[in-house]
């Protein structure tokens, strides 16, 4: 007899589609080729598409209200009418133009500030509160695609980011202002939309709560109280949701709030099942996250069901299941899959993959585990192939690390004595130019590319063609009269799967595509053995870059913690011993480049404070491998080789000291959307080394003028030392065009000139 139907559902599902068409169609309208109805057009295909699946894998709810056509973040400041004050949108009907502006930046206003949403990297728009902020319920688009979701018949379960985690993740550029200070006026307005989503029959509403998985102090945890007893009449069950780390230390703040459910992650924090178990209101859901939202390997069905089955038993049909997390952070499918290596294929799961594992699973549940004893056979093979695998494990890279201990992680000598032999070698100017390394990458880059791919090109043609787009890169940077050139990468598709490719170690999908923000989409590759370096993989290319000019060309690399952070890592042995395995990779790389007599090399990081855990108790061991991983990789250096680090949207003001003792002599930072106001963190911590405060956002096609240059720069004088400064973009140039990356740097290269005469 079938037992009581368990419930699957999913807290989101990609929004790009399954061939990026968001993408593709976003940028079609930002270029003015196509029109806002196409845009929209897109949009309602995509989120038909998304819920049909779902129907299809028989969740008892369709996600709604996940779709967005840049951030959701941004999406619930529009909808609560709080968008900048400083774009002048209040009280306006906001154009599809506006909602753009306020994620890209227009002719009078840069862009709101983006940062790393937790420790992944998705992007989120940063709420921008004042004193000032009122909020106005302004649900029409919102509420538009919860009808489109209701008029497929299904049962429909909209998502909500709650209101606290919204304050939480804003910020404030007044000084002293208290966010929370807007807590009820927010909330009222969330009331509304609440009451809304009740006339219109939804029975739970999903409203996520992320910040409960972060420390929060006794103002932020009282914060839950006062919001949830002003939204808790007359409105829909609501599921609290949380995910990425546990909440357990919270559940007697969290059983208290007038809720009917939470979610919890068990992937990242099985442990606090049992808790959760001994203290669940007798009147609420549990939905248990236990396939990995973050990660593509297949879920062993057998053993998640174990953990399952006791407590569908104690729980019945208040028993949830569901993945950890959104599913915006993996790939959609690997339907379109066709040269993924077969032995690897079969241990991977893709959005729609887990869709269906959720089926397994709910059907094991309902109906017994013999009605679904092909698909969990097939399950147990796959996991059994993975660990049985001889390409897992590679004895020379075991033997290396057995020795690891024997390599310093510390250069030879001191920064200060360090500075002074580059300063020798490389003969710059004061404020020093430079960008972070790539230059824009055009359809005919990417065309050749494709061509090679496929064979339809020779090597040495591709070699003449790359080396012809090196050329020209250096040659623009000479005409602009830049310090630090770079070779503009014009080989390479990506700067972590560009390396995964020459390592060992990897494997790759060819449409694994997964949001970063907006139309940026990143395809990681996949860790699912030992790593290790066979060959070169940049020397050729740096070498003939700086054969071209006598001022110095940076080599540009990838850090082991970045090439860690984005990829699809193994989950088979613990992460600080792949970050090993890829600092012996990049060790052997920049060891290399100064022995062709490159000088300066940048091994970039982006990805370091966005492993960092969430909980502050964590930290300390993370930040230790971290930092042990990245100076490895460049402790083979020279006194008179120049290493530079890049660091981009995150803040970093509470691991300074671990910054600090990277030792890289040259930090390039991001720092241009908040005003410079992240560079102060390293004036007041007196950052030792050199710094490069990014002037201007190249994630905005909007071309900053000399004079806001200066304003910034002048401003990062009041914290940095001159003779430690660096002048430079806020990253690398990959997505712009070429004539507004001209524009943009010839204003840059003018605002040091400018500054120079001053300071002299």
């Amino acid at each position: 007899m079938d037992r009581i139907m368990a419930i699957a559902h999913i807290l989101g599902y990609p929004r790009i589609g399954e061939k990026r068409e968001l993408k593709f169609t976003l940028e079609s309208f930002w270029k003015n080729e196509s029109s806002e109805l196409v845009l929209h057009q897109t949009g309602c295909e995509l989120r038909k598409t998304n819920w049909q699946k779902q129907q299809d894998a028989g969740l008892e709810f369709i996600s709604a209200g996940d779709f967005s056509y840049y951030d959701h973040v941004l999406d619930h400041s529009v909808l609560f009418s709080a968008t900048p004050t400083r774009f002048g949108f209040k009280g306006k009907a906001l154009t599809q133009q506006d909602y753009f502006a306020l994620a890209r930046g227009n002719a009078d206003q840069p862009a709101q500030e983006m940062t790393k949403w937790f420790d992944t990297n998705y992007h989120y728009l940063v709420p921008e509160f004042g004193p000032e902020t009122e909020f106005l319920i302004n649900a029409h688009e919102f509420l538009s695609q919860i009808d489109e979701a209701i008029a497929t018949g299904a049962k429909v379960k909209p998502n909500l980011l709650g209101p606290v985690s919204f304050l939480y993740l804003g910020k404030s550029r007044a000084a002293d202002f208290d966010r929370l200070s807007l807590l009820p006026a927010l909330c009222a307005e969330y009331a509304v939309l609440l009451n809304e989503l009740t006339y219109r029959g939804i029975e739970w509403v999903q409203i996520d709560e992320p910040a409960l998985g972060l420390d929060l102090d006794q103002q932020w945890l009282d914060a839950y109280k006062d919001a949830y007893a002003r939204i808790r009449n007359n409105r829909p069950k609501l599921l609290l949701t949380t995910y990425f780390e546990s909440v357990a230390r919270y559940a007697p703040n969290i059983t208290a709030l007038p809720v009917d459910g939470i979610h919890i992650d068990l992937v990242r924090a099985p442990e606090q099942l049992g808790v959760w178990l001994a203290v669940l209101p007798s009147h609420w859901v549990l939905s248990a996250g236990v396939i990995d939202g973050r990660n593509i390997w297949r879920n062993d069905l057998e053993n998640t069901l174990e953990t399952l089955i006791p407590v569908e038993k104690k729980l019945a049909d208040r028993l949830w299941i569901a993945p950890s997390c959104s599913l915006v952070h993996v790939p959609v499918t690997l339907t379109h899959e066709q040269n993924l290596d077969a032995e690897i294929k079969p241990w991977l799961a893709f959005s729609d993959e887990k869709l269906q594992e959720l089926n397994v699973l709910q059907q094991a549940l309902t109906h017994g585990k013999e009605s679904v004893k092909e698909s969990l056979a097939a399950s147990s093979n796959a996991i059994l192939s993975r660990r049985l695998s001889t390409r897992v494990h590679d004895k020379k890279v075991s033997e290396r690390l057995s020795k690891i201990n024997t390599i310093s992680p510390e250069r030879t000598s001191s920064f200060v004595q360090r500075s002074t032999l580059q300063k020798q070698r490389l003969n710059l100017p004061l404020l020093p130019t430079t960008t972070i390394g790539s230059f824009p990458q055009t359809t005919d880059i990417r065309a050749s590319r494709s061509a090679f791919r496929r064979s339809e090109i020779s090597a040495s043609d591709y070699q003449a063609i790359i080396q012809k787009n090196i050329r020209n890169a250096i040659e623009q940077q000479l005409q602009l009269d830049i310090d630090v050139l770079v070779h503009g990468e014009a080989e390479r598709n990506d700067m972590v799967e560009y390396f995964g490719e020459q390592l060992a170690g990897y494997t790759f999908s060819q449409n694994g595509w997964v949001q970063s923000y907006g139309s940026r989409c990143v395809k990681p590759p996949i860790i699912y053995g030992d790593v290790y370096r066979p060959a070169a993989m940049t020397v050729e290319e740096a070498r003939y870059a700086q054969s071209l000019t006598t001022r110095p060309v940076k080599g540009m690399l990838t850090g082991p913690v970045t090439m860690l952070q984005w990829s699809f890592v193994r989950d088979d042995q613990p992460r600080d011993q792949t970050a090993l395995q890829l600092a012996l990779a990049i060790r052997d790389e920049v060891d290399d480049l100064q022995k062709a007599g490159i000088a300066i090399i940048q091994i970039d990081e982006p990805a370091l404070r966005e492993g960092l855990p969430l909980q502050a108790g964590k930290w300390a061991d993370y930040l230790a491998w971290a930092v042990r991983a990245f100076k490895l990789s460049a402790s083979v250096a020279d006194d008179s080789t120049q290493i530079h680090t890049h660091m981009c949207y995150a803040e970093f003001n509470d691991i300074l000291p671990s910054i600090a003792n990277m030792d890289a002599d040259v930090i390039t930072i991001e720092t241009s959307r908040s005003a410079m106001e992240l560079l102060d963190g390293f004036g007041e911590f007196k950052y030792p080394n050199e710094i490069g405060p990014g002037v201007y956002d190249i994630h905005s096609p909007r071309v900053p003028s000399v004079e806001a240059m200066e304003k910034l720069m002048e401003r990062a004088l009041q914290v940095i030392p001159a003779d430690r400064l660096w002048v430079n973009p806020d990253c690398g140039l990959k997505t712009r065009g070429w004539p507004e990356t001209i524009e943009a740097l010839k204003n840059m290269v003018q605002t040091a000139k400018n500054l120079r005469l001053k300071l002299v």
